[in-house]
């Protein structure tokens, strides 16, 4: 093939590949926006806490940026053959995959010790359950995990009769996020997510499992998903960058594209 031919059809790939990308920041961080901005009407829809939602408000509204970020540089570095674009899009893409690489690493070394941590975290958080009140927005998460996953405690229902809550946090009371929910025909929107203890509760309508239990089913039943979305976006860093890489080292470099094309 042509080096001619073969340094455009790169320069084109590169810049389809970014704009796509750019539309595609454009719609997270649009959404993340409009999550946060109207946490109430998704908190009645979704039947999730207002922490979560503005938690992932913030992570759509950054992954947006991020990728918005990177698809300026790549769609104009391209289009004008600026390498000095094209080098910090380089540089960006590289420290991201190698920053999920590491990650990856950490977590898959770790995992005992992440799984020890967490699980003295929930225990801290159920003793710190109150019985009354308004609570905290980790126990609003809380109550939301159980839900969702149809679990109850870390280990199971035990964890919230420890022997060590403190007094007027529901002396042990089993808090009401671990019942079945109660079906409601006349509303199509999912019921809201029940909060506070709950002492009466009878013990045939309590999630039997612990959510230790629940998290690993839903890892187990969404493994294959889950590692082919890794891979995919590993192979796609990939290809970029060696795209981006390519058309540096080819381009140019007897005058300045940047003055040339602006």
């Amino acid at each position: 093939m042509n080096p001619k031919s073969c340094l455009g059809c790169t320069k084109c790939f590169l810049f389809l590949f970014n704009l796509f990308f750019f539309a595609l920041g454009s719609l997270l961080f649009a959404f993340g926006l409009w999550v946060l901005f109207d946490r109430q009407s998704f908190a009645a829809m979704l039947g999730s806490p207002l922490y979560s939602l503005r938690v992932w408000s913030y992570a759509f509204s950054g992954v947006g940026i991020v990728t918005m970020l990177l698809g300026f540089l790549g769609c104009l570095g391209a289009l004008k053959e600026i390498k000095a674009m094209l080098l910090l899009y380089f540089g960006i893409l590289l420290l991201l995959f190698a920053t999920q690489i590491t990650v990856g690493v950490i977590v898959y070394t770790q995992r005992v010790t992440l799984a020890t941590k967490v699980a003295t975290y929930v225990q801290e958080l159920i003793q710190g359950y109150p019985a009354q009140g308004p609570l905290g927005d980790p126990q609003e998460s809380w109550d939301a995990v159980q839900q969702q996953l149809s679990c109850c405690g870390w280990n199971g229902p035990q964890d919230w009769k420890h022997p060590d809550t403190p007094p007027g946090n529901g002396d042990g009371a089993i808090a009401c996020s671990c019942l079945e929910p109660v079906p409601n025909s006349t509303h199509k929107s999912p019921p809201a997510v029940p909060h506070g203890r709950c002492p009466t509760a009878a013990p045939q309508d309590i999630f039997p499992r612990g959510c230790a239990e629940g998290i690993q089913g839903w890892l187990a039943e969404n493994l294959v998903t889950i590692v082919g979305i890794c891979l995919g976006i590993g192979l796609l860093e990939l290809c970029l960058l060696m795209l981006s890489m390519f058309l540096v080292r080819n381009l140019d470099s007897d005058y300045d594209k940047l003055l040339r094309g602006l």
